[in-house]
């Protein structure tokens, strides 16, 4: 009142009347529900209270004009409605992240049918258009049309759309909040909000990986069918599902498969399932196990009969082998049997592999001859042609089942067989022989498995546990050999010994040379002069042959007369001897005897110088002795030729 008062009737208090005025109008027309104000970043659904066409007779949405949800949106300043007949639900705007997906459900529209589990979005696709996608046969429930990053205008009393952050909708009562959670849970299990991102390998603890696509909507696979065949390109990797239903695809887990890049899939429609990429490593082939595709002839032959080989795309094992790489390849389509091209050992010992295939072998057990029962190891070095490797995987399986299944029972029969010919000693001795012969045995025995056998190790026999009967044969056979080597030493040191004299003998002659050397060139000479004695002593015997001979000739020449001469010549020699052998005899004799004693005591007196009188006459003693037995032996000798007269 002071204020009024204090203004007065000028044209101030006129203008603030008026204000007054318009502001209790403005207030009265927004409690009336006459003005609205919409925020720009936000979106009015707009609510008809009341309506002379009644209300919603069926449907969400009042499309005619009744009471209801209207299908048009109001964006944002200020709106004029009629009084008391609307109201205004100011709604935020739906915003997908960059690089996020956001999926639609719609609340209303035609029922979907048995057997489909998303709505078509063939006919209508326009989430902003609602009156045209009621009008044009949307249907109602999840969508197969996603959305991707921005901001959408859609109206939330229709669709509902989740994204990650938040889900955007109008009026949901408890059990309709309670399903779209549960939508929720299911996305971010399969990190449906998030697009498929395969990448490739960049380090060594990263391995290439594809992606396995199962699709949940559309027609059912044909009988005996695993897998939906390829449909083509049309889809663009599953990212537009109706493409892909139009082109024939069905549901179940498709034979495409995704590799590196980005793939924005609807998730309630395409489920993914990562795997690493095969790699057929350098020395190996893979070999395809096909589980399907179309049925094809066998080109195997007529004399292969263990099974078919097809063509590839075919059900069943490819002819041709896939070569060293890295294959997208669909293991729930088939299976790669890795078959080795290059050389692999198998190893029949216990503890010990000599590659991927052996591991359940161990040494074989012998009989021998004697009762003996060792346990034999060996290696058996093994190849495979890679154009066979097929026949070898239709037949068998795999190369384990190969090893294990034929191989292993096969090697281990032919062993025991020879084992049993043979004594353990023998066994043990002929180990070349036997090594050398199974080569040769079992390289046609392995042709016939398509296999190219190589060659056979055998190792030392050894016992089983327990077995000291074994030990102690080869302890006896290892002091056989002991004894044989000290033998042999003993030997090899006489030989050193002998060896070793003549060694020393050598230098003590070395050291002798010019000696040796002399005395041989002396002896060289006295032989080569006794050589020249012996020659003129045959030649000077060869001239007294001659002469010999020509005075025998010449004698004979001479006749008898002569003859006659020399015989009295002889005859006279005879008589002169005759006479001197008679004055010899008797007192001849002593003379003789007396003069040769004489002269021979002179010769020793001369020698001697000793006088034949002594100058000092003696008592006794040698000189006296002597001369006296000279004396007596003198006058014993005159005495006998005296009394010889």
């Amino acid at each position: 009142m002071f204020i009024i008062e204090w203004l007065g009737s000028g044209p101030l208090y006129y203008t603030l009347l008026g204000l007054a005025g318009l502001g209790a109008l403005a207030l009265l027309a927004f409690a009336l529900g006459m003005v609205r104000y919409i925020p720009n970043e936000r979106i009015g659904v707009v609510e008809k209270l009341w309506s002379l066409r009644g209300s919603v007779q069926a449907g969400l949405l009042a499309m005619q004009g009744e009471a209801g949800f209207q299908p048009a949106l109001r964006r944002g300043g200020f709106h004029f409605f009629p009084p008391l007949q609307y109201r205004v639900h100011i709604h935020p705007m739906v915003s997908v992240t960059q690089g996020k997906l956001g999926y639609v459900f719609a609340r209303d529209g035609i029922d979907l049918p048995a057997g489909q589990t998303l709505a078509s979005n063939a006919q209508v696709s326009d989430f902003l258009d609602v009156r045209g996608f009621l009008a044009g046969g949307g249907q109602k429930g999840p969508q197969r049309k996603i959305l991707r990053e921005g901001t959408h205008i859609i109206n939330p009393a229709l669709f509902v759309v989740m994204t990650e952050e938040s889900t955007y909708a109008l009026n949901m009562d408890a059990q309709e909040r309670a399903y779209y959670e549960r939508m929720r849970e299911l996305l971010d299990e399969r990190a449906g909000f998030s697009p498929v991102v395969i990448k490739e390998s960049r380090g060594a603890h990263e391995s290439d990986q594809l992606a396995i696509v199962t699709v949940q909507d559309g027609p059912a696979l044909a009988r005996d069918e695993l897998l939906a065949p390829d449909v083509g390109d049309a889809h663009n990797s599953f990212q537009e599902p109706e493409r892909f239903l139009e082109a024939g695809g069905r549901r179940g887990r498709q034979e495409r498969v995704l590799v590196e890049g980005t793939y924005y899939i609807n998730r309630l429609f395409a489920t993914v399932e990562f795997i690493a990429k095969t790699i057929i490593p350098v020395g190996f082939v893979g070999v395809v196990v096909s589980y399907t595709g179309r049925k094809g002839e066998d080109t195997s032959g007529s004399e292969y009969s263990h099974g078919e080989l097809v063509e590839g795309g075919c059900r069943g094992v490819w002819r041709d082998p896939l070569m060293p790489g890295k294959y997208a390849f669909n293991t729930y389509a088939g299976k790669i049997e890795l078959v080795p091209t290059t050389n692999f050992v198998l190893m029949w010992q216990s503890g010990e592999s000599g590659s991927s295939f052996d591991s359940n072998l161990r040494e074989i057990t012998l009989i021998t001859k004697d009762a003996f029962e060792p346990q034999l190891p060996l290696s058996v070095v093994v190849h495979i042609d890679y154009r066979k490797a097929p026949m070898v995987v239709q037949r068998f399986g795999n190369v384990k089942q190969l090893v294990e299944q034929t191989l292993d029972p096969m090697v281990s029969s032919y062993f025991k067989n020879v084992s049993q010919t043979r004594t353990f000693i023998e066994l043990i001795q002929s180990r070349s022989e036997l090594q050398t012969n199974a080569s040769h045995d079992m390289r046609e025995r392995f042709l016939a498995y398509s296999l190219e056998f190589q060659e056979v190790l055998i190792g030392t026999p050894k016992p089983q546990a327990g077995d000291h009967k074994i030990e102690s044969i080869m302890a006896q056979l290892r002091d056989r050999q002991i004894a044989r080597e000290q033998v042999e030493t003993f030997a090899q040191k006489e030989i050193a010994a002998n060896k070793q004299r003549e060694l020393n003998e050598a230098e003590k002659r070395a050291e002798k040379q010019a000696e040796l050397t002399a005395s041989l060139v002396d002896i060289s000479i006295k032989e080569n002069h006794g050589s020249a004695n012996v020659k003129a002593a045959e030649k000077k015997r060869q001239e007294i042959e001659a002469l010999a001979q020509a005075d025998r000739f010449r004698q004979e020449a001479e006749g008898q007369g002569r003859a006659a001469a020399i015989r009295s010549v002889g005859e006279a020699e005879g008589a002169a001897i005759q006479a001197k052998s008679d004055a010899l005899q008797g007192e001849g004799a002593d003379k003789q005897l007396m003069q040769t004693v004489m002269l021979r005591l002179a010769e020793a007196f001369e020698t001697a110088k000793v006088p034949l009188v002594p100058q000092i006459q003696l008592g006794g003693g040698a000189d006296a002795n002597a001369f006296s037995t000279l004396l007596g032996l003198m006058g014993a000798l005159k005495a006998r030729e005296l009394g010889s007269e």
